[in-house]
């Protein structure tokens, strides 16, 4: 793998062509688990639903719960070949400028020169620290990164990633009854950033959201490794070498 990483980064940001491989080549595609085998999905449930008409056809009434079994199953395969269908067809694309991050609810770009630190998080688990199936980054400037982000992803974002606020929450009288309020569930609508830009509406709870994450597990954004096409530590490696490398051209 770590000889693909530096084709990769011969391709995307100027090195010498590997191989014969064309040195024009800019950005470094990532075609994430999620929008994988959506023609597989189709296949099993056109056939499922195949054996299921033939199941009705041929199998007595007292068997049919055969062919509903079937059609839920040919169903389900569908749908998840549909979702998987609406996926976009990268979700990362890297370039010798920034990260693009692509979803179905929109985007989100991040300068190479906007990353302080890119890693694994890990949360504490007893006496030990466990790993959590996700890439996170820790960015310098919330306001460029704030005005490169959709508005619904935004929204997506602090719904899906609500579970992480469960790590290392702190303690108070009402979490040691274990009746803890839903008030650290909800960000404040506004934010004043470090720069002076004062943010209202879904963009301050975002950064809002941010700022609590960093707190908590020291990273602001946070990918899971869904998203991905590759395990996690190597994902952050190829982060990592495409930034050193982008800084080290610029400066």
């Amino acid at each position: 793998m770590g000889n693909i990483h530096l084709c990769y980064l011969s391709l995307a940001f100027g090195v010498n062509s590997v191989n014969g491989l064309d040195p024009m080549q800019k950005i470094i595609e990532i075609r994430s688990h999620a929008k994988r085998n959506v023609i597989v999905s189709v296949l099993i449930g056109l056939i499922g639903l195949c054996l299921a008409s033939i199941a009705f056809s041929v199998l007595p009434k007292s068997l049919y719960l055969i062919g509903i079994f079937l059609t839920s199953a040919s169903l389900v395969a569908l749908l998840i070949a549909w979702v998987k269908y609406r996926e976009p067809q990268f979700s990362f694309l890297l370039s010798r400028e920034s990260i693009l991050y692509k979803h179905r609810h929109g985007q989100w770009q991040l300068d190479w020169s906007n990353i302080q630190r890119v890693d694994v998080p890990r949360v504490s688990h007893g006496a030990d620290y466990q790993s959590l199936e996700m890439v996170a980054i820790k960015i310098k400037d919330y306001s460029v990164f704030l005005q490169n982000v959709s508005p619904r992803l935004m929204t997506n974002i602090l719904m899906e990633q609500r579970p992480l606020l469960f790590h290392d929450m702190p303690v108070s009288k009402d979490c040691a009854t274990g009746s803890c309020h839903s008030d650290d569930m909800l960000e404040h609508d506004y934010f004043k950033d470090s720069n002076g830009i004062e943010y209202k509406g879904i963009q301050a709870m975002f950064a809002n959201r941010m700022a609590k994450l960093r707190a908590r597990l020291g990273y602001d954004i946070f990918v899971a490794s869904s998203e991905l096409d590759r395990p996690e530590q190597e994902f952050v490696d190829l982060l990592r070498q495409c930034q050193q490398r982008v800084l080290t051209l610029s400066s």
